[in-house]
């Protein structure tokens, strides 16, 4: 089989000959009309022009079945340059179909740590809160027992470091949880750009 550019070259000769013979064709048929007038007879002239009009009507026909390969060629290139951007519009969307199924796992990933965070969020408050009130009830009681107030005051002071452990707790848990909502909104920002730019 003979490569496609072996193939152009020959159609160009081929071209050439043809245009070559239409050319020929007419400067023969300039020439035999001239040396009918020259010869100043009718009779010669009269069938130089027919013989002008014949050679002319075949340059002509030449010419036609130039331009109409010419045509079919060009729409033979065409198709084959959108079945080329067919393909290459197939394998884009295959592309950006596996990214939307990535960004869709990743959010979903995502989200699920997000959740997760605000569960350990509202028990480490449950927590804080608890804490509270444990503080809460034994500062009432330190209040009413003020002459055992050391024991009371050491247990007071536990339940304090531990509500302040609950509170540092409770900021770190809401420092991540912003952290990874600020990640999944750009996650999510990006994955609609990319979409709207596909």
């Amino acid at each position: 089989m003979s490569s496609p550019s072996a193939t152009q070259a020959t159609r160009r000769r081929q071209r050439s000959t043809r245009i070559t013979v239409a050319v020929v064709l007419l400067v023969l048929a300039a020439v035999l009309v001239v040396g009918a007038v020259v010869s100043g007879s009718l009779l010669v002239t009269a069938i130089a022009a027919l013989g002008a009009v014949v050679l002319g009507a075949a340059a002509t026909k030449i010419m036609h079945a130039e331009l109409v390969q010419t045509r079919r060629d060009w729409a033979r290139d065409r198709a084959e340059q959108a079945q080329a951007y067919r393909r290459i519009t197939e394998e884009r969307v295959a592309e950006h179909g596996d990214h939307d199924k990535v960004m869709a796992r990743r959010i979903a990933e995502r989200e699920q740590t997000v959740s997760e965070l605000e569960e350990a969020l509202a028990a480490a408050h449950a927590r804080a809160a608890e804490a509270l009130r444990a503080r809460s009830e034994e500062a009432r009681r330190a209040d009413q027992a003020e002459r055992n107030g050391q024991s009371l005051k050491v247990r007071l002071e536990e339940a304090e470091a531990r509500a302040a452990e609950a509170a540092v707790r409770v900021t770190e848990l809401e420092q991540e949880l912003d952290v990874l909502r600020a990640e999944l909104d750009a996650t999510k920002a990006s994955w609609e750009q990319a979409r709207k730019s596909a």
